[in-house]
């Protein structure tokens, strides 16, 4: 891709490039000089990439097509050679429990959706389920400790959710899977949530903070 087509306004060309690559790889799309040659502002840019997800959406998903995407991914972000991964891959080899929670936030960041790949320990789920339970039979004898039960088990389900690190699939081709199986059910794109994830990527790169991006 030609640098002069990067001419969003008050943006620097050379800083361009890295940031039209990484959205790329976020929604999976591929950019050409043509598209990017009327690209003159932040909306336009967004109003290309609805379109380019719009004509990859009329293309039915593959299992495969998921697998090199995620595949792509993994690698950036874990820097390992993306030959190494395979369909056959296990989930638990390359997302060690020690930073899992971490790794895969920047590499649900890098596709633009969650993978919804980690829970809790289904014995906790069990535990916060069956106190919930109780607490709401509890509401007909005393209702200051049921309603108390009632907080403390939704918080502890809502944390069991975010903090848990128990991958319930078993190979990188099991999550391909998934996550075609979730892109033929995604519906319409919308259009607000690919502004905001393009926003991020322009303000996580400090040499483009700065820069305004007015949708006008």
């Amino acid at each position: 891709m030609d640098k002069e087509f990067y001419n969003l306004k008050n943006a620097d060309p050379e800083y361009l490039e890295g940031v039209l690559l990484k959205i790329q790889r976020s929604f999976n799309i591929q950019f050409d000089n043509e598209g990017l040659k009327n690209v003159r502002t932040f909306g336009s840019l967004c109003d290309l990439i609805v379109s380019k997800i719009n004509q990859g959406h009329a293309d039915h998903c593959t299992t495969q097509h998921s697998f090199y995407q995620l595949r792509n991914t993994i690698s950036a972000i874990i820097r390992v050679d993306k030959c190494s991964i395979t369909p056959h891959t296990r989930l638990s080899k390359i997302f060690p429990r020690e930073n899992r929670l971490q790794v895969i936030a920047e590499i649900e960041q890098e596709l633009g959706f969650e993978t919804k790949l980690l829970q809790p320990k289904q014995w906790v789920i069990a535990l916060f389920s069956i106190t919930l339970l109780v607490s709401f039979i509890g509401l007909f004898y005393n209702w200051q400790i049921a309603a108390a039960g009632i907080l403390a088990s939704l918080i502890g389900l809502k944390l069991a959710g975010k903090f848990g690190k128990e991958i319930h699939l078993r190979t990188v081709g099991d999550l391909a899977n998934k996550i075609c199986r979730d892109s033929r059910h995604a519906g319409i794109v919308n259009k607000n949530e690919v502004e905001q994830k393009v926003r991020e990527i322009f303000e996580n790169d400090a040499r483009l903070a700065p820069i305004f991006l007015a949708r006008r």
